[in-house]
C-alpha cells in the first residue's frame, strides 16, 4: 500500500468502505483457527470445571494456569522469534486473547497485564539488552510481568505521579521512592515496569524493577468486587536501588510509553470481552430453552427472545469492528516495517489507529457489561445466585469500563484525538464537515433509491449517520474553538455518535462480507444483526446528537441543525425490528446455543 494510499486512523468517517477492504472473523485461517482451537480447549478442560477456585481467591490457581499458557506458547504470540516468541501477527494476537478470557475475568486479567502493559513496554522502548534478558522469559512464563503506573494521586492524569527517581552520584543506580496501587498480578510477578519523575522533569520516566529488589514491598491483597483471584496489591518503593542500566526508553518519555502502550490494551481488552460475551449468550440459550413457566420453555416468551437477539447482535458488531482494527494495524505494521524497525513499526502501526482502539475500548466493555447483565436477567432468581455462573460473571465484567482508561476517559480521547489529527492536516476532517453544512442548505432529493438489494437501505443510512457525525462536530468546533476540550458533556455526546458510526458499518460491511462469501440464504442471520446493529446505532446516534447540539446551539442554528440530524439518520422506510430479532433469536434457540465456530 502506497503512502497516499494508507489507511489513516479516524478515515471512516470521511472514507467509503467495500466487504473486501476489511477482514472478518469468517476469514481466519486454518492456522489461526487451530490456535484458537487450542487455547478453547484449554479453557474448557483445565479452567471452567474449576471457576470456583477464582471466587476462592486462589491466587495460586491463576499464577499456575499463567504457566500453563506460557508452556503453551501463548504468552509469546506478539514476541519476536529474535526473543524465543513466536512473533506471530497483531490480529493472531488478539484471537488469542479473545479466545482465553472467556470463563474467568481473573485469568482474563493476568493474561491481559502480561502480555500487554507488562512485556510490550520492553519489547517497543527496550535497549537490545533488557530485551535479551527478559522478552524470552516474559514469553516462556518463567517470569510474569506487572505495571505500575497509578498511585493514590494519579489516576486518569497518569503524568502527575509523585514517585521519585533520584540518580546516584556515580551514575550507577537510581533510587526509587513512592507507592503505587491497583497494580495486577503484584502478588506473583517477576517484573515490573515502573513510572517515576526523575527531578522536576515536566515528564515521568520508565524503570525495570525486578521482584526481590532492596526496598520493594506490597501491600495487602485488595478486597474487589470482582476479578477476586486477579492479584491487586499496592506497591511501595523506599530508596529501592535498581541499575541505571534498567530506565526504560528515554528519560522524561514514561509518558508516551504509558499511552502508547495503553492503546493495545484498549484493543485487546475490547478482544477479551468477546468469548465471555458468547459463553454468556450460550449459557442464557440453554438456560430459556430448558426453564418453562407456564407450560412453555421461557425462550418462546418475546421479553427473552428480544434480549437474546441484541445480546447476539452487539456480539456480532463487538467482533466485527475488534477484527476489521485488528487487520489494519497488521496492514499498518507490515508496510512500516518495509521502512523502520520492526518494534518501532509495531509501535507506530498501533498509534496510528488510536481513535479506533479508543471505539472499541468503551463499545466493547459496555456490550460485554449489557449481555452479561441481561444474563442474570434471563436466569431470574438463579441468576443473583453465586452458585450459577452468571453471579461471578456480573461481577468481573465491571471492571472493564473503569480499567486501560475510564470509558469516560475513552470517550474524550476519541473526539479529542480526531480533532487534532484534522489541525494538523492529517485526516481531513474540515473538508467533509463544510460540504455537509452546505447540504444542510440545499433542498434535499426527494427521489426514491432502489433498495431491493439486501443492506442496501442500511448503506444509505450509513452515509447520514457519518453525515451527522461532520455536522455536530464540525459546529461545535467552531463554536467552542480550542475550549471545546473542556466541555465534556459535549466530548462525550459527540464520541457516542463516532462510536455508533464505526460500529454499524463494521458490522454491515461483516454481513455483506458473509454474504458475498456464504450467499444471501446462507448470510440471513448476519444480516438481521447487522440490520439490528444499525436501527440501535441510528437511535443512539439521534439522542446523542440532540443532547450535543441542545448544548451548544440555540435559535435558527439550532433548528438547522436539529433538521438536519432528522434529515440524515431517517429510516427512509420503515422498519420493523421485532421482525429482525425473531430471526436472531430463532437462529439462537433452534441450535440451543451460541454457534462458537461462526
Amino acid at each position: 500500500m502506497s503512502k497516499e494510499n494508507q489507511l489513516r486512523g479516524g478515515e471512516f468517517l470521511i472514507k467509503n468502505f467495500s466487504p473486501d477492504e476489511i477482514f472478518i472473523p469468517e476469514s481466519f485461517s486454518e492456522e489461526q483457527r487451530m490456535i484458537a482451537a487450542t487455547c478453547r480447549e484449554f479453557i474448557d478442560k483445565e479452567v471452567a470445571p474449576q471457576r470456583e477456585r477464582f471466587e476462592k481467591k486462589d491466587y495460586e490457581w491463576t499464577k499456575s494456569l499463567m504457566k500453563k499458557i506460557g508452556e503453551m506458547g501463548m504468552l509469546s504470540i506478539a514476541v519476536p522469534e529474535k526473543y524465543q516468541g513466536m512473533g506471530l501477527d497483531f490480529n493472531t494476537s488478539m484471537l488469542v486473547c479473545d479466545r482465553l478470557s472467556g470463563v474467568s475475568g481473573s485469568l482474563s486479567t493476568a493474561f491481559g497485564a502480561h502480555t500487554g502493559i507488562g512485556t510490550l513496554p520492553i519489547l517497543f522502548y527496550g535497549t537490545e539488552a533488557q530485551k535479551e534478558k527478559y522478552l524470552p522469559k516474559l514469553a516462556s512464563g518463567e517470569y510474569t510481568g506487572a505495571y505500575c503506573l497509578t498511585e493514590p494521586g494519579a489516576g486518569s492524569d497518569a503524568n502527575s505521579g509523585k514517585t521519585k527517581a533520584v540518580l546516584s552520584d556515580d551514575g550507577k543506580h537510581y533510587s526509587i521512592t513512592g507507592q503505587k496501587m491497583w497494580i495486577s498480578n503484584a502478588g506473583f510477578a517477576d517484573v515490573f515496569i515502573v513510572f517515576a519523575r526523575i527531578e522536576d522533569d515536566k515528564y515521568i520516566t520508565g524503570f525495570i524493577v525486578e521482584r526481590g529488589t532492596e526496598g520493594m514491598s506490597f501491600g495487602e491483597e485488595e478486597n474487589k468486587m470482582g476479578i477476586h483471584a486477579s492479584s491487586t496489591r499496592q506497591v511501595f518503593f523506599n530508596d529501592c536501588k535498581i541499575p541505571a542500566d534498567n530506565l526504560l526508553g528515554e528519560r522524561g518519555g514514561g509518558f508516551k510509553i504509558a499511552m502508547n502502550s495503553l492503546n493495545v490494551g484498549r484493543i485487546k481488552l475490547a478482544a477479551a470481552t468477546l468469548d465471555a460475551n458468547r459463553r454468556v449468550i450460550d449459557l442464557s440459550v440453554k438456560y430459556a430453552n430448558e426453564r418453562h413457566q407456564f407450560n412453555k420453555p421461557i425462550s418462546s416468551f418475546g421479553a427473552i427472545r428480544q434480549k437474546l437477539a441484541e445480546m447476539s447482535a452487539r456480539t456480532f458488531a463487538s467482533e466485527a469492528a475488534c477484527y476489521r482494527a485488528g487487520q489494519d494495524i497488521e496492514n499498518n505494521i507490515k508496510r512500516l516495517e518495509k521502512e523502520m524497525d520492526p518494534q518501532k513499526a509495531h509501535l507506530q502501526g498501533v498509534e496510528e489507529f488510536a481513535v479506533e482502539c479508543a471505539i472499541l475500548k468503551v463499545y466493547g466493555s459496555e456490550a460485554s457489561s449489557f449481555v452479561t447483565d441481561e444474563g442474570v436477567q434471563i436466569y431470574g432468581g438463579m441468576g443473583f445466585s453465586a452458585d450459577a455462573p452468571m453471579e461471578a460473571a456480573y461481577r468481573d465484567v465491571r471492571i472493564s469500563r473503569i480499567y486501560e482508561g475510564t470509558n469516560e476517559i475513552n470517550r474524550m480521547l476519541i473526539v479529542g484525538m480526531l480533532l487534532r489529527r484534522a489541525m494538523k492536516g492529517e485526516l481531513d476532517l474540515m473538508g467533509p464537515a463544510m460540504k455537509v453544512g452546505k447540504e444542510l442548505m440545499e433542498i434535499p432529493s426527494f427521489d426514491a433509491p432502489d433498495y431491493s438489494e439486501p443492506l442496501s437501505m442500511e448503506t444509505h443510512i450509513l452515509e447520514g449517520l457519518k453525515k451527522s457525525v461532520l455536522m455536530v462536530s464540525g459546529k461545535a468546533a467552531e463554536h467552542f474553538g480550542m475550549e471545546l476540550e473542556d466541555q465534556q458533556e459535549v466530548l462525550m455526546s459527540v464520541a457516542d455518535m463516532v462510536i455508533q458510526t464505526y460500529i454499524a458499518e463494521s458490522a454491515l460491511l461483516r454481513a455483506k462480507k458473509i454474504m458475498e462469501l456464504r450467499g444471501e440464504k446462507e448470510a440471513k442471520v448476519a444480516i438481521a444483526k447487522a440490520q439490528l446493529t444499525m436501527y440501535q446505532a441510528v437511535e443512539r446516534t439521534g439522542f446523542a446528537g440532540r443532547e450535543a447540539i441542545y448544548s451548544f446551539a440555540s435559535g435558527d442554528e439550532q433548528r438547522v441543525m436539529l433538521m438536519g440530524l432528522k434529515r440524515f439518520i431517517k429510516y427512509p422506510s420503515p422498519i420493523n425490528p421485532k421482525e429482525i430479532r425473531d430471526v436472531i433469536a430463532d437462529d439462537l434457540i433452534e441450535a440451543n446455543g451460541y454457534d462458537f465456530e461462526g
